[in-house]
C-alpha cells in the first residue's frame, strides 16, 4: 500500500511540475507580448551623447566588451526587461523579476553609430543560445535587444534576417523589445573585470569572450592609449 501511494505522490508531483513550468513558460510568453505592445521610451541626447541597451548574459563581460569600443565613453551594468520596481542582484538571479542583466552604453553617435553597437552586440555572443550565454543560464541571462524609436528597430530587423538567412534553418535568439527604463545595478558590478583580474571567472569566461571580440572586430577598437 505504501508503495502504491509513493508511486501516485511521485506521478503527482510530476505533473504539478510540468503544469508549474508550463505555466512559467506561458507567463514570460505573455510578459514578452505585452512588451511588444508598448511604446518604446526614447531617451534623449546630453551633451552631444546618447544611450543605447543591451543584455547578452552576464554583464561583467558585456559591460567589458562595450568599454572596448571606440567612441563608447561609458558602458554601465545594470537590469532591463522585466516587470519589477528596484530589482537587485540577488532578485533577477530568481528568474522572477522578468529582469535580464543588462547594459547601459553611453556613446558618441559622430564616432560610433547604433547600427556599428549592434554589429558589436550580436558579434560577440552566441547568437542561437536561447536564455544565456556561455556557461550562465537563466532568463535573467537571456539576449535582448532594445530599441527606443522606429528607425532602430528596422536597424537590428534588418541585421536579425541578414543573421537568419546565414544561419539558414537556426533562429537568433535575442528579443527585440522597446525599451522602457533601465535599473543601475549595484555599485561592486561597475567595471568589474577591470578591477578584478585575478578573478576565476573573469579569467576563464569574460576575458576569452573579450579576447574573441576583440580579434573579430579590430577596427571598432579604441587605440592603446584608451
Amino acid at each position: 500500500m505504501k508503495k502504491i501511494f509513493s508511486i501516485a505522490f511521485v506521478f503527482i508531483a510530476l505533473i504539478m511540475q510540468a503544469s508549474c513550468q508550463s505555466s512559467n513558460e506561458g507567463n514570460k510568453k505573455d510578459e514578452t507580448q505585452a512588451q511588444n505592445t508598448q511604446k518604446p521610451v526614447e531617451i534623449p541626447a546630453e551633451n552631444g551623447l546618447e544611450k543605447a541597451y543591451f543584455a547578452s548574459g552576464c554583464f561583467w563581460c558585456v559591460e567589458a566588451i562595450y568599454e572596448s569600443v571606440k567612441g563608447v565613453e561609458e558602458s554601465i551594468s545594470g537590469y532591463s526587461g522585466g516587470h519589477t520596481e528596484n530589482p537587485t542582484y540577488e532578485a533577477s538571479n530568481t528568474g522572477r523579476t522578468g529582469h535580464a542583466e543588462a547594459v547601459e552604453i553611453i556613446y558618441n553617435p559622430t564616432i560610433v553609430s547604433f547600427k556599428q553597437l549592434v554589429d558589436v552586440y550580436f558579434g560577440s555572443q552566441n547568437i542561437t543560445q536561447v536564455n544565456g550565454q556561455g556557461p550562465d543560464n537563466g532568463s535573467q541571462y537571456r539576449s535582448i535587444i532594445f530599441y527606443q524609436n522606429d528607425a532602430q528597430k528596422k536597424i537590428i530587423e534588418t541585421k536579425v534576417a541578414e543573421l537568419e538567412k546565414e544561419l539558414g534553418e537556426g533562429k537568433v535568439a535575442a528579443q527585440v523589445v522597446p525599451f522602457q527604463k533601465f535599473w543601475i545595478g549595484e555599485a561592486y558590478h561597475q567595471d568589474f573585470e577591470r578591477l578584478n583580474p585575478n578573478h576565476g571567472y573573469i579569467q576563464n569566461v569574460s576575458v576569452p569572450r573579450l579576447r574573441r571580440f576583440q580579434k573579430k572586430f579590430p577596427e571598432l577598437l579604441k587605440d592603446a592609449a584608451h
